[in-house]
């Protein structure tokens, strides 16, 4: 199967998902708490019904593929190519009744993410990204993305879904980033990295993500002209701690500063 197959694929896996996850957007759903006591980590029959909907279609067309899913675990992530699904991503978002939150889907082959869209179901918009390129398709039409020039820190538009998700060392750097910035903004989860990708925002600093918070973003953000790294300047796939820039510039400056 092409590339172009594949694509039209997570078509098909983003319908189902959104067919599964807009009847409980800003309805009163039940959540329920998957961190325990000290911590608040939702997750609504929204996730799972997507989850297992795109499983399903993933298991019916390609048997030999594997699965990792942020509901349901992981089935043969040794295989050649791997499906990593986030339903929704920013759940706290979603039962804010929010729109800032996404379904991502990514295929992985040999671990590395080969292609990877952010689907948003309420507005109908959807992000995606080979590595080499990268497009937007919604209300507003289709259309390329590409990243904006940056020079400098003091030039950039930050955002981080919320420095209170960081570990205290983090945070310290965080702010130290937040500090040169123009324009520093909290919220956005997964829409942000697509704002990034579309010329909006310069700038993305995240701790504690998973790789299914990351993976399907990676090849959006690098096929507008964009970088992700971890703070290490490792690449992103595992999740942690990462950085996305739009311009090299700024992603280098960051990383000075993060990194003290």
């Amino acid at each position: 199967m092409t590339a172009i197959d594949f694509a039209a694929f997570v078509d098909e896996l983003a319908t189902v998902s959104g067919e599964a996850i807009k009847p409980f957007f800003r309805t009163a759903l039940a959540v329920e708490n998957k961190s325990g006591i000290g911590a608040f980590d939702p997750v609504t029959e929204a996730d799972r019904a997507a989850e297992t909907a795109m499983r399903a279609l993933i298991k019916r067309n390609f048997p030999d593929h594997g699965i990792v899913g942020e509901e349901y675990g992981d089935e043969h992530a040794d295989a050649e190519y791997v499906w990593v699904l986030d339903p929704i991503d920013g759940t706290k978002s979603f039962i804010s009744g929010m729109p800032a939150w996404g379904t991502l889907i990514a295929l992985t082959r040999f671990g590395e993410p080969v292609f990877g869209m952010m689907h948003q179901p309420f507005t109908a918009e959807r992000f995606t990204g080979d590595g080499g390129a990268a497009m937007y398709r919604g209300p507003a039409g289709t259309r390329d993305l590409r990243v904006r020039a940056c020079p400098t820190l003091a030039n950039a538009v930050l955002f981080t879904t919320s420095p209170r998700l960081m570990k205290d060392d983090d945070r310290r750097a965080f702010g130290a980033v937040e500090d040169k910035v123009r324009l520093s903004r909290y919220g956005g989860d997964c829409y942000a990295y697509c704002m990034l990708a579309g010329g909006y925002v310069d700038l993305v600093i995240e701790t504690e993500l998973k790789p299914h918070d990351i993976v399907a973003l990676i090849p959006i953000v690098t096929g507008a002209g964009g970088l992700i790294t971890s703070w290490d300047d490792t690449p992103a796939y595992a999740g942690g701690r990462i950085v996305a820039a739009g311009d090299p510039r700024v992603h280098a400056a960051a990383l000075k500063v993060l990194r003290g």
